[in-house]
C-alpha cells in the first residue's frame, strides 16, 4: 500500500475519497502527484525517497492510481534495474489512498521537474504524448539535479540505484 498525494489542481480532476497522510511500505515510498496541461494532458508523479520522475498520460483521471504501477515498472526498466525489485514493488501498489501533498520539499520538486519537463518538450518538439515519448521524457528527467538530493546522489536516477542496492 502507498499514498498517492495529489495537487489540488489533480484531486479536483480525479474527484477521489482523500485519507489522511500515512506512511506506505513500499520501498520507492509515496508518490507526489500533479496534472499538467499542455499540449496534451499528462500526470507527472515523483518518488517521495528518490524523487524518480514518471509522466503517463492523465486520461481517463478517474483510473490514474491503477495505470501508474505499469508506467512506473516501464521507467523502472528503462533505468536498467532488475526485474526483481520490479517484481517486489509492483504488489505492494495493488492498494493505493489519495492524499493531499503534505511535503513542501516534494511539492517543490514535482513544480521544478515539470517546468524541466515543459522546456524538454519545447525543446525536443514532441508531436503526439504516446507512451514512447512520455518514456524517454521521464528517464531524462531522471538525470535532473535537484537541490534536496545534494550531498548524495544529487540526480533522481542515482538515488534510485543507492535505494535499489540498499
Amino acid at each position: 500500500m502507498y499514498y498517492l498525494h495529489c495537487t489540488q489542481k489533480l484531486l479536483d480532476r480525479v474527484k477521489p475519497e482523500v485519507f489522511p497522510s500515512g506512511e506506505g511500505d513500499t520501498r520507492l515510498g509515496n508518490w507526489y502527484a500533479t496534472a499538467k496541461f499542455w499540449k496534451w494532458q499528462v500526470a507527472l508523479l515523483v518518488s517521495e525517497k528518490t524523487f524518480l520522475p514518471v509522466l503517463m498520460p492523465l486520461a481517463p483521471a478517474a483510473t490514474l492510481a491503477t495505470r501508474f504501477p505499469r508506467y512506473l515498472a516501464a521507467v523502472l526498466d528503462a533505468h536498467g534495474i532488475e526485474a526483481d525489485f520490479i517484481a517486489q514493488e509492483l504488489p505492494g501498489m495493488a492498494d493505493v489512498r489519495y492524499a493531499k501533498t503534505a511535503s513542501r520539499r516534494t511539492v517543490g520538486v514535482l513544480i521544478e521537474l515539470a517546468r524541466c519537463a515543459g522546456f524538454r518538450l519545447d525543446g525536443y518538439g514532441f508531436e503526439a504524448a504516446d507512451n514512447d515519448d512520455l518514456l524517454a521524457l521521464s528517464v531524462k528527467l531522471a538525470q535532473t539535479p535537484l537541490g534536496p538530493l545534494y550531498g548524495g546522489a544529487v540526480f533522481p536516477d542515482r538515488a534510485l540505484r543507492e535505494l535499489v542496492r540498499a
